[in-house]
């Protein structure tokens, strides 16, 4: 069986993208907590992981340490991971490759914390680029591939991409497209996201860099943790 290795829910964006994918594809797979510590978690996690980071996925005699690198691994055993047409394809994998290394003010801007919800100070012009790129990135596959998801009817690796953007959505107040934005609700609302955000609401942890990082954006408008 596959091991997932992840940080806290409430912040791992990163995290995120394998879990949600395997979940909502029914790929079996033992999942392990590490949380992010106050100090660093560098220690804590280069036990299981090469880079010191999650998520980092093992399975037989294997390590797989980057999300990208994970979503590959996974399509070489499950064929749903990936759309089944070539054209379809290929638009989320390039999809895909670009949100993992690109769209770096919404993250850093953004920081995902799915308890809160913040009013943002300002929406600097990257952020707003950003923000438009996204939009018209997400109307264009919609209305190519026919929806309700990013390649067309099903759920695939280029949805578990852009998942944590619909959380940031939501905890943000980002305004984008009627389009853009019912696709956002409709990725928490898939019974794998309504796991995740209910999990990470009830978490214990804190970690003062990920917390700081969020409320010097703007206004905490709402802290809807329970843990």
């Amino acid at each position: 069986m596959y091991q997932l290795y992840i940080a806290n829910k409430n912040y791992s964006s990163w995290s995120l993208r394998p879990w949600v994918l395997m979940k909502t594809l029914a790929i079996p797979f033992e999942e392990i907590m590490t949380p992010f510590t106050p100090v660093s978690s560098w220690n804590e996690f280069s036990a299981f992981s090469p880079s010191g980071k999650v998520p980092c996925l093992t399975h037989t005699q294997l390590t797989i340490w980057d999300s990208l690198a994970i979503i590959e691994y996974l399509a070489e055993s499950h064929a749903s991971v990936w759309p089944a047409s070539a054209e379809a394809r290929a638009w989320a994998r390039c999809a895909s490759a670009e949100m993992h290394s690109g769209f770096n003010t919404i993250r850093s801007h953004c920081p995902m914390n799915i308890g809160i919800r913040l009013r943002l100070s300002q929406q600097t012009p990257e952020l707003k680029k950003e923000l438009s790129r996204l939009d018209g990135l997400w109307n264009q596959s919609l209305d190519k591939f026919g929806g309700p998801f990013l390649a067309g009817d099903i759920f695939t690796a280029v949805d578990a991409f852009f998942a944590p953007v619909a959380f940031r959505l939501q905890s943000y107040d980002l305004t984008l497209s009627p389009t853009a934005l019912a696709y956002a609700d409709r990725l928490r609302n898939l019974p794998a996201m309504v796991q995740w955000q209910q999990a990470a609401l009830k978490e214990v942890w804190r970690e003062e860099d990920h917390e700081r990082e969020s409320l010097d954006r703007g206004t905490l408008l709402q802290d809807l943790r329970t843990g």
